[in-house]
């Protein structure tokens, strides 16, 4: 099939890699992102473990969580263009909005849409802000947890940050906890991890990669011909990095590289005289997966003077 260069553009810029390696990755791959992805990691050009989404769309992330209730919610409201982020009524709805998901409980965007808001459902009182701003918003995705929990908002509303906790003796009360909290969520903001602990990682994303590093050894001569013993022992040491990356609780602290955030966590729960396990998180960028659309900004300056 035929590869477009601004496929090749989109390739390179999630993988660093050159861009005839990308165009051979994608005509070997048929188009297929993923795959094309896949071949450059085994071929020991992209060394990126994640796949990086087309972080393009705006509207703004939001976290909350309400410490009487014990319920938290990370939200993504979508909308065409920046400045409509910093618009006080769109600020103010998806504010409202987190407030019902907490209260009401939807199962997803589509039950939130028949919610009450006041004296309307979420779904009118959109459209009427639609109405009002002139630009088409969308409520894309939510996560809502119920127990102890950790809320932060990175950057105005670029990331949103909801971490769960199981913790004892009363402890998720003290201000040390809160700052723990937000110690952790923003660990998970800056490092990105896939999964809370090595028991969270589903074996056929371990032996994906325990694929892709076999591939890797075979196309390496130094690595190549050793014996298959030797290469499962180098297997091994990989996939303990690769735990130690993507793991939350085997990072290392963001704040302190002497210490794991397990140790971390372990030092603060013994400190405070009970017991912190992390549970699960959620983390929310803007407009991830989303592609944005590909305005010529002076032009339409320029069209709107003539």
């Amino acid at each position: 099939m035929a590869i477009s260069a601004k496929d090749v553009m989109e390739l390179r810029k999630q993988t660093d890699c050159g861009m005839m390696e990308c165009k051979k990755a994608l005509t070997e791959a048929d188009g297929n992102f993923e795959k094309a992805i896949e071949i450059l990691r085994e071929r020991g050009l992209a060394t990126a473990a994640k796949k990086a989404g087309r972080i393009a769309a705006e509207g703004m992330v939001y976290a909350d969580y309400c410490p009487e209730c014990k319920v938290g919610v990370v939200i993504e409201v979508n909308a065409e263009t920046d400045f409509v982020a910093k618009n006080d009524k769109f600020v103010k709805f998806v504010k409202d909005t987190t407030k019902v998901i907490m209260e009401q409980n939807p199962a997803d965007v589509e039950a939130l849409m028949n919610c009450k808001m006041g004296d309307e459902t979420v779904d009118q009182a959109l459209k009427e802000l639609i109405l009002v701003i002139k630009e088409n918003i969308k409520v894309r995705r939510f996560v809502r947890y119920e127990g102890v929990c950790s809320a932060y908002v990175h950057g105005g509303g670029t990331h949103g940050i909801l971490v769960n906790f199981e913790t004892t003796n009363g402890i998720e009360a003290k201000d040390e906890f809160a700052a723990y909290g937000k110690d952790i969520a923003m660990q998970v903001a800056a490092a990105n991890p896939g999964y809370v602990d090595e028991a969270s990682v589903p074996a056929e994303v371990v032996a994906k990669e325990k694929e892709i590093m076999l591939v890797q050894m075979a196309g390496d001569p130094k690595t190549a011909n050793k014996p298959e013993a030797v290469k499962q022992k180098m297997i091994e040491g990989k996939i303990k990095k690769f735990f130690k990356e993507n793991c939350l609780v085997d990072q290392e602290f963001v704040k302190d590289g002497d210490l794991t955030v397990a140790q971390y966590t372990a030092k603060v729960a013994k400190d405070l005289g009970g017991d912190i396990k992390i549970v699960k998180f959620a983390r929310f960028q803007k407009g991830e997966g989303l592609e944005k659309r590909a305005d010529d900004f002076a032009a339409e300056v320029a069209s709107m003077v003539k």
